[in-house]
C-alpha cells in the first residue's frame, strides 16, 4: 500500500465518510463474513467482467495520454496484463460459480456500471493522465484496503467462507505490490504535473469515483435472488 502522507492517502482522507461507505460498505463485510448472498456475489462478478473491458480502454487512453516513454511502458503493461492474464483469471473464477464467458458476454451492463466506466473515460479524455488515475485510484488501491483490512480484522470467516479467495487475492503479494506501484505512480505525476492549486478537483473526482464504487457494491446487494443457483461456487 502508498506511505502514508502520499497523495492517495490524502485523497480517501478528503473523501471522509463517502471513503467510509465505500471500504466498509455491506457488501464487503458480508463477504468477509461469508454471509453475502450467492446472486448477490454472482451479479457482481458479471459487472466486473464487463467493468474489465473499460478498464482495459482506460489502461489504452492512459498510453496515449503519458508524455514519457516510462508512463507508456507502465500503462501498456497494466493494459496487456489486463487483456491476458486477469480477464483469464476472472474468467475462469467465473466459472466456478457457473456463469461461463458466454453469459458473461450477453449480460448488459447495469446502470451504476455504465456510471463509473465513463466518467473514469470522461476524466482521461478530458484531463490528463494524472485525472485518469487519480479517478481509478479507488478501484485499483481501494480494494487493497479493503482486502487488507478485512483479513486483519478477527471478525472476517476463513475457514468454509466462499469468498475466502477473493479476499486473498486483493490481499496478497501480487495486489498489493501492484497497488503500491500506484501509488507512487499517482505521487510522481502529482509532482511532475500538480501542485497544490489542482488538488481539490482531483479530490472532487476522487470522491464521485468513490461513491460510484459504493453503488457498485450496493448493486450487488440489491440484486434479486436466482432460485436456479446454489449457494457457492460449483
Amino acid at each position: 500500500m502508498p506511505e502514508s502522507g502520499g497523495l492517495f492517502s490524502r485523497l480517501a482522507a478528503s473523501a471522509g465518510e463517502a471513503w467510509r461507505e465505500y471500504t466498509r460498505h455491506p457488501f464487503v463485510l458480508q463477504l468477509a463474513a461469508g454471509t453475502l448472498p450467492a446472486a448477490s456475489f454472482r451479479c457482481y462478478l458479471i459487472q466486473d467482467y464487463l467493468f474489465l473491458r473499460h478498464f482495459a480502454r482506460a489502461w489504452g487512453l492512459a498510453v496515449y495520454k503519458a508524455e514519457r516513454f516510462e508512463e507508456m511502458r507502465r500503462a501498456a503493461r497494466t493494459l496487456a496484463a489486463t487483456l491476458d492474464h486477469e480477464m483469464g483469471l476472472h474468467i475462469a473464477y467465473c466459472r466456478r460459480w457457473g456463469l461461463s464467458e458466454g453469459a458473461l458476454e450477453a449480460s448488459p451492463e447495469a446502470n451504476e456500471t455504465i456510471a463509473y466506466t465513463r466518467f473514469v473515460l470522461d476524466r482521461g479524455q478530458s484531463g490528463d493522465l494524472l485525472d485518469l488515475e487519480a479517478a481509478l485510484a479507488p478501484c485499483i488501491l481501494g480494494y487493497a484496503e479493503i482486502a487488507a483490512e478485512r483479513m486483519a480484522d478477527p471478525a472476517t470467516r476463513r475457514d468454509g467462507n466462499p469468498y475466502r479467495e477473493w479476499l486473498e487475492m486483493y490481499s496478497g503479494r501480487e495486489y498489493r505490490s501492484l497497488a503500491s506501484e500506484e501509488g507512487r505512480a499517482l505521487d510522481r505525476l502529482f509532482a511532475e504535473r500538480g501542485g497544490e492549486g489542482r488538488f481539490p478537483r482531483l479530490a472532487a473526482d476522487f470522491a464521485v469515483a468513490t461513491r460510484l464504487e459504493t453503488a457498485f457494491w450496493q448493486m450487488g446487494l440489491d440484486a434479486l435472488p436466482s432460485p436456479s443457483k446454489g449457494a457457492g461456487p460449483s
